[in-house]
């Protein structure tokens, strides 16, 4: 199945333009969170930015129309220059049931036949207890990650978590969406392990995504 969730991370005043144009492109945005940048104080000092609201929004097409969707969208929301918004294609292996499919991808036709594809970058996503964005970012920025997008969220296993883990973890979680090369996607994830995992106080656990197609990260593709 060639078929990719279209995640776009951008400053949450855009988000209503972004609704537009996945709409305008006859994509249904699945998925909608508000969330805010990761950067510390002192990078936006540098750079004499201030702290922005992000917003995330996620829509299902296609692989034949990721091109264009992509070309658009930088003409658009100039997503390719950094620190602009981050766009990236996630492919997905299954829906369940065609009807789901159907409404996902607004009933267009979608290739059965799954391509072969290269991943050069991957989406780490980091679930910590709230109140430890900070703490998981220094130690993502030190084993390699240039950035991220944090989203508040709320925990639903938490009265297993000391089955697994020996420790109770928050309800209070945030997620944190970091996209990085495959080269640096181990090390960080070591890192957030050792160093923020569930047996401390962030009680972090950490997976990846596949990313078939990114814009926004043009630093990392120079």
């Amino acid at each position: 199945m060639d078929v990719s969730l279209v995640i776009t991370i951008h400053d949450r005043i855009e988000l209503y333009d972004l609704m537009k144009f996945y709409e305008s492109k006859n994509v249904t945005p699945v998925v909608t969170m508000l969330g805010r940048g990761t950067a510390t104080e002192k990078q936006l000092h540098l750079l004499g930015l201030e702290a922005m609201q992000k917003a995330l929004i996620a829509g299902v097409i296609s692989g034949k129309e990721i091109p264009d969707f992509f070309k658009d969208a930088k003409r658009e929301f100039m997503i390719d220059i950094p620190g602009n918004g981050i766009m990236m294609a996630v492919p997905l292996k299954s829906v369940s049931g065609g009807k789901t499919l159907a409404y996902m991808t607004n009933q267009r036709e979608m290739n059965k036949e799954v391509p072969k594809m290269e991943f050069n970058y991957e989406l780490i996503i980091i679930i910590a207890n709230s109140g430890h964005i900070d703490d998981v970012m220094d130690v993502a920025r030190t084993a390699g990650a240039d950035g991220g997008t944090a989203i508040h969220a709320k925990g639903t296993g938490t009265k297993l978590s000391g089955k697994f883990f020996g420790v109770s973890l928050a309800e209070e979680k945030e997620v944190i969406f970091i996209v990085e090369t495959k080269a640096k996607k181990a090390a960080i994830m070591k890192a957030v392990a050792e160093q923020m995992g569930p047996a401390t106080p962030a009680g972090a656990i950490c997976f990846t995504l596949p990313v078939s197609e990114i814009a926004g990260l043009r630093m990392l593709e120079d």
